[in-house]
């Protein structure tokens, strides 16, 4: 039985021949992202030591209000995301536009990144998981130049790589390239991510769903009819506020997690490219399923803007086509053919 341990960086770079056009680019650029977890986790462990919990005293372009832990996070992750040259280009929750980077050494970059650097920022105060979610595009404008708004604005079946970091009771990062998902637990006595998940598959339903209920009365007929029935399917109702946290706890253990419209957030409250995006393709790598309200698969949606936002329904496909039928039963929509 071989019991080696395989580091985040060897598994990338034995993987890299999977991924087309990569040639080390796209490996140098998914390595950079684990350098910033590393950096990002240690601050988020030490927070309660240091002058970086609450909130910063502003709010982000989509109105939510910045954590000064966000700031940190952002701060990081852009800073390794520069080191390499392999990225042209970021666009963060946290900024209202793109930010362009400039080639170095006379390399081409190729790609351009999407994140949500501190998802579930909130909980830090309360010693609740967070995490940051990441999306890869390879660009479409010309490598010499510098990268155009269009770069980012791309369906999510145009990723290239895509992956998320909880930081939790361990810190795990899970990403995918599109050839299936894998996980790596950060070993600390050694400051490595390991492989601890390989191939990691979502059952196809499982026992528990997991929205906000606390605005049940503001959802649609369809959605209240839907939870009703997980209620009396005596589903577990599991919701954390962390995005991050609720979906992985569904990647593994099956389940479906909602965030409908309301009357507040009429076309949805969850980011298409930072949040959205991302997730659902490591879901679908996974096995699973992930749909907006309007029964649109999320990752053929066309982004019109940077922080788009939508409704999303994802996890284990039994379930996701469950309540699908909920929503064709009660709701008049046009169903995708």
């Amino acid at each position: 039985m071989n019991n080696r341990i395989v580091t985040l960086d060897e598994f990338i770079i034995r993987r890299q021949n999977e991924i087309p056009f990569a040639s080390g680019e796209l490996t140098g650029l998914l390595r950079d992202i684990g350098v910033a977890a590393k950096i990002v986790n240690r601050e988020v462990n030490k927070a309660g030591l240091l002058n970086i919990l609450g909130a910063a005293g502003s709010e982000n372009v989509t109105g939510d209000k910045v954590q000064k832990l966000d700031l940190y996070a952002n701060e990081k992750l852009i800073e390794c995301l520069c080191n390499s040259g392999e990225c042209a280009g970021i666009a963060s929750e946290e900024n209202e536009e793109f930010i362009p980077i400039q080639p170095m050494d006379g390399k081409d970059s190729k790609y351009v990144v999407v994140m949500d650097p501190l998802d579930g920022s909130s909980n830090i105060d309360v010693n609740v998981s967070v995490g940051t979610i990441f999306g890869i595009y390879r660009r479409l404008s010309d490598p010499s130049e510098t990268c155009t708004q269009k770069d980012f604005l791309q369906k999510g079946t145009q990723l290239v790589a895509a992956g998320y970091v909880l930081y939790g009771t361990s810190t795990i990062l899970v990403y995918t390239t599109g050839c299936g998902v894998n996980g790596f637990t950060l070993d600390p006595t050694i400051g490595e991510f390991c492989l601890s998940h390989q191939n990691i598959k979502i059952p196809k339903r499982g026992n528990y769903y997991s929205v906000n209920q606390g605005y049940y009365l503001k959802f649609d007929v369809e959605m209240r009819r839907y939870i009703d029935h997980c209620s009396d399917e005596n589903y577990g109702l599991r919701y954390i506020g962390t995005m991050v946290s609720d979906v992985h706890r569904i990647l593994f253990q099956g389940g479906i997690f909602l965030y409908p419209n309301t009357r507040k957030y009429p076309q949805g409250k969850l980011r298409l490219l930072y949040e959205c995006n991302p997730l659902a393709f490591i879901m679908e790598q996974a096995g699973g399923k992930a749909i907006n309200c309007s029964l649109e698969r999320i990752l053929e949606i066309e982004p019109t803007e940077l922080h788009q936002r939508v409704t999303i329904a994802v996890g284990s496909p039994d379930m996701v086509d469950e309540m699908k039928a909920f929503v064709e039963k009660y709701a008049k929509v046009t169903v995708p053919a």
